[in-house]
């Protein structure tokens, strides 16, 4: 549908004005979308780049539906992007020397006893987490068994616990996230004190868009905390200066000279504005690169060459390793016709009403983060409770454990952290002037405190083999992450599964091949189970490498049978939850260029003639009330507001009436957006 051309590839607008909402559709704007349209303009981010189109997905769900390889690819092709990006920065000395400095300030903070703080929201937030729970306690955990750790903890005693990554709300956010939170910049100052955050540690602040307001209020307050020392506070994101300057609250840091500035724009996102794809994996690289090289400098001073090299340290430079993302980047890209089939598998079970479950232990995290991106990115149930009356969400996420408690322990390495009410509650109550935010961050800090981990129960165990086995027509996937010993439990849980009919892969990224043991016990399995091994040929410490090119595996495939359910049009996200102000800007958006790219094609033309395009503050007028139907109408339960709205507003434009919400719903359950929007497709 190249014709129905509706975001914009590159251009930079400045936040919509306010318009009055025309009565042709006989919608009148709510309260709260006037408020929106006029007051929330800050939060109309459809001139950032990362919201714009990517033109080698752009047809992606036309690609997809006609051969799942060939989708696969054109997704997995705008990491490109990332390897030129960093390619760039390599060969950039003030940009590398900023990454430079930001691992020597790391080694010197580790050194004196300093504690590192990655903060996020979301995506970025996962990440925050990653960092911590995916590869630094992990590889400390690795180390623990190495004869040299010994001499470590005589020098730097504790030395594992000195990272924190945090989630704009806490550990329950992990799941999903906390409406409202990452709106309020006080949160982000309440989780640094919350965390025991003090003016020597180092704070790393990692916002996608540049705009998160969560995200600036860390660092707004980190920088409060150190004063003048920019050494001490880290600005990370992936978007322009120049069009994050329109937005008053991103000048705030860009300006301030206590912080420093650490920008990888890569371009527009695989899926328009998914920023959990090119966005967070640059970040999660970079950081990781970095975090790394100053892991190895600080141990240098007291291991030898051959001791740091059996604990997986390299003499490459940040530099070198910024160049060799484009090795993994082809490692991940190669894999896509392998990739396919099991693309292919879960998508049928998802169509067939069935559902699909993952088993990883090393791999707990990247799996466990795709998989709960899925739910805003595809508007899915999140992962479903112990205590649910009825199963919702389509997948579910184990690793082998006794007991739910475990398994949080096995995905974190340390406790679960909620917030606690009795820091939190006052400032909500008495410090959040918008009523509207106010009553979000209040309904979202009710379900973020320590009890929240009782409520997910992730552990292969017999009581959740017992509650939610799977069963004949369900997909499955036995993921492996770099040299993982052949466990009695994958090999129990692959034997259960298999005999009950399910459809199954296992998955292995690592830096050898996959161990002959594994690939004989599957072949004995009583149904064929597909292996897709793929060989990284860089290994590191921190498995960082084989993280990242299970993070793009794992992005393009479920984003690929997300599309293949019909949840993506385009390349765009039309299934989007608007849960927050900026999703609410995002579906405003998405409604405003889907319908306007429709009144611009001939096909248009020819049988409606020429129709005034529609205009922002209409577009946002239909959003609110489809809300409100979603919310309250039998016809449009479980539809997406962004899809009814389209629908809702092009039949209205047609015929000249008011909106009619009833045939809108109808028309969009009988084939979906795709199909709707295909006769104005280029011929």
């Amino acid at each position: 549908m190249r014709s129905v051309s509706f975001l914009v590839m590159a251009g930079v607008l400045a936040p919509a004005a306010a318009q009055p909402a025309s009565n042709r559709l006989g919608v009148s704007p709510s309260a709260q979308s006037q408020d929106f349209v006029a007051n929330k303009q800050q939060f109309q981010l459809h001139s950032l780049l990362t919201e714009q189109r990517h033109p080698r997905s752009f047809d992606l769900s036309a690609r997809i539906a006609a051969h799942t390889a060939d989708g696969l690819s054109s997704l997995l092709a705008v990491d490109e992007d990332i390897a030129k990006a960093l390619q760039g920065v390599a060969d950039d000395p003030a940009r590398l020397a900023a990454l430079e400095a930001a691992s020597r300030e790391i080694t010197r903070a580790l050194r004196e006893g300093h504690r590192l703080y990655f903060y996020g929201t979301g995506s970025t937030g996962r990440l925050a987490e990653t960092i911590e729970s995916g590869l630094w306690r992990p590889f400390w955990q690795r180390t623990a068994t190495s004869p040299v750790m010994a001499k470590i903890d005589a020098r730097y005693p504790g030395l594992g616990e000195r990272v924190r990554g945090e989630i704009t709300g806490g550990d329950r956010a992990l799941i999903a996230s906390l409406e409202g939170f990452e709106d309020i910049p006080e949160i982000g100052r309440l989780q640094l004190q919350d965390n025991g955050i003090q003016p020597h540690d180092l704070v790393f602040a990692v916002t996608e868009g540049g705009e998160t307001s969560a995200v600036i209020g860390t660092a707004l307050a980190a920088a409060d905390q150190a004063g003048a020392d920019a050494r001490r506070t880290w600005f990370v994101y992936n978007n322009p200066d120049e069009v994050l300057r329109p937005f008053e609250r991103s000048r705030r840091v860009l300006d301030d000279a206590r912080i420093t500035k650490i920008p990888l724009p890569t371009g527009p996102q695989a899926i328009t504005g998914s920023t959990r794809m090119q966005a967070t994996t640059t970040s999660l690289y970079v950081l990781g690169v970095v975090l790394e090289d100053a892991t190895r400098a600080l141990l240098r001073e007291l291991l030898t060459t051959d001791e740091l090299a059996a604990l997986g340290f390299s003499d490459a430079s940040i530099a070198d390793r910024l160049r060799g993302f484009t090795t993994l980047q082809q490692t991940a890209a190669v894999a896509a016709p392998k990739l396919a089939a099991w693309t292919d598998r879960e998508a049928a079970s998802y169509a067939n009403g069935r559902r699909a479950t993952y088993l990883a232990t090393r791999a707990l995290m990247p799996v466990f983060v795709d998989v709960t991106e899925r739910a805003p990115t595809f508007r899915l149930g999140p992962l479903d409770p112990v205590n649910a009356s009825e199963r919702r969400s389509w997948i579910q996420v184990w690793t082998p454990a006794a007991d739910g408690a475990q398994a949080w322990q096995a995905l974190l390495h340390r406790p679960f952290h909620g917030l606690d009410k009795a820091l939190y509650l006052p400032p909500f109550e008495n410090g959040i002037p918008d009523p509207y935010l106010r009553e979000a961050a209040l309904r979202g800090l009710s379900n973020a405190g320590d009890e929240q981990q009782a409520l997910y129960d992730l552990s292969y165990s017999p009581a959740n083999m017992q509650r939610n086995a799977p069963a004949a027509g369900d997909s499955g996937a036995l993921i492996l992450l770099g040299d993982e010993a052949h466990q009695h439990a994958n090999q129990q849980w692959l034997d259960a599964a298999t005999a009950a009919g399910a459809e199954l892969v296992l998955f292995s990224v690592s830096a050898r091949p996959l161990d002959s043991d594994v690939l004989r016990d599957v072949a004995a399995l009583p149904r064929p189970v597909p292996v897709i091994a793929v060989t990284v040929p860089q290994r590191d410490a921190f498995e960082l490498n084989q993280t990242i090119v299970l993070k793009m595996l794992l992005n393009a495939h479920s984003t690929g049978v997300m599309a293949k359910q019909g949840r993506v049009v385009g390349n765009t996200m039309t299934s989007v939850q608007p849960g927050n102000l900026k999703l609410i800007g995002r579906a405003t958006w998405l409604i405003l260029s889907h319908v306007n790219g429709v009144l611009e094609t001939p096909a248009w033309r020819d049988a409606h003639g020429t129709t005034a395009p529609l205009s922002y503050a209409e577009a946002n007028a239909v959003l609110f009330e489809a809300i409100e139907q979603r919310r309250n109408a039998a016809d449009a339960s479980g539809l997406p507001e962004v899809e009814l709205s389209v629908v809702a507003v092009l039949e209205a434009l047609k015929t000249g009436t008011p909106v009619d919400w009833t045939a809108a719903a109808t028309t969009l359950r009988a084939g979906g957006l795709n199909r709707y929007l295909a006769p104005y497709a280029a011929r």
